[in-house]
């Protein structure tokens, strides 16, 4: 059995794990600690307290408890705004904590866009624009060439945990850009889970999202790779270990 732990800010999406799981199939358990949002607010100051090293090492225990083998802080806008060398600090504080590979859905995505072998990506943020201008800074810190941002300007996780498949098509729509290998959703509470195959048919192209790289970065840092389509074309690279 492998046990994947994630500490997942406040109750928004966090149903889309126990699906991903599902769709998994396999021997690996998805365990989610919930952390103290702190204010719901995709604003600088109220992210930097919300990924603060004493709101996340509150979690761990209880992971640790479980038997986790990896532990991924799943909240993309919570670490990017630390910058690339703050959101590297606030993963290695979190692995010391922990007691085990630790990381965060930032470097998820970055890792993602690497497996997928695409270097142009357009970014489809439901966040106001200059939280989603750090996210497309900290990406280019990985060397990914962001061709287009967009920003639906969003304050709270609450709103964003609200919407369906009709708002996340024509959030993908919109945020699309011809010269983009990939499209990227990076809000982790962005109901997605049950959409990946629909998004990526719509625009022909892959469609990473937050809850779904989160995962696949626990399975990397567990040495695990999972054949799982329904979950998109990042979870049907070689090699593979069938479910």
């Amino acid at each position: 059995m492998t046990a994947l732990g994630f500490l997942y800010p406040g109750h928004s999406a966090e149903d889309d794990y126990p699906r991903i799981e599902q769709l998994l199939g396999s021997d690996i358990r998805v365990d989610l600690v919930h952390t103290d949002i702190g204010e719901d607010a995709h604003r600088v100051d109220a992210l930097l307290e919300m990924g603060s090293a004493g709101r996340l090492a509150a979690g761990v225990q209880e992971l640790r408890h479980a038997g986790a083998d990896a532990v991924v802080w799943a909240c993309t806008s919570g670490s990017f705004v630390y910058g690339w060398d703050g959101a590297q600090e606030q993963v290695r504080a979190l692995a010391q904590t922990a007691g085990m590979p630790a990381s965060s859905t930032s470097f998820a995505f970055a890792h993602a866009v690497r497996e997928l072998g695409v270097r142009r990506v357009a970014i489809g943020a439901t966040y106001p624009e200059d939280v989603a201008g750090l996210f497309a800074e900290f990406l280019r810190s990985a060397d990914v060439e962001v061709v287009s941002v967009s920003s639906s300007g969003i304050i709270t996780a609450a709103e964003v945990g609200t919407w369906g498949e009709k708002e996340l098509l024509a959030l993908a729509r919109n945020s699309d850009h011809p010269e983009a290998e990939a499209l990227l959703l990076p809000d982790t509470a962005l109901h997605t889970a049950a959409h990946i195959p629909a998004l990526e048919k719509e625009l022909g192209k892959p469609v990473l999202t937050a809850n779904q790289v989160t995962v696949w970065e626990a399975l990397r840092l567990a040495d695990r790779r999972v054949n799982a389509p329904e979950l998109g074309a990042l979870f049907t690279r070689e090699p593979l270990v069938q479910a």
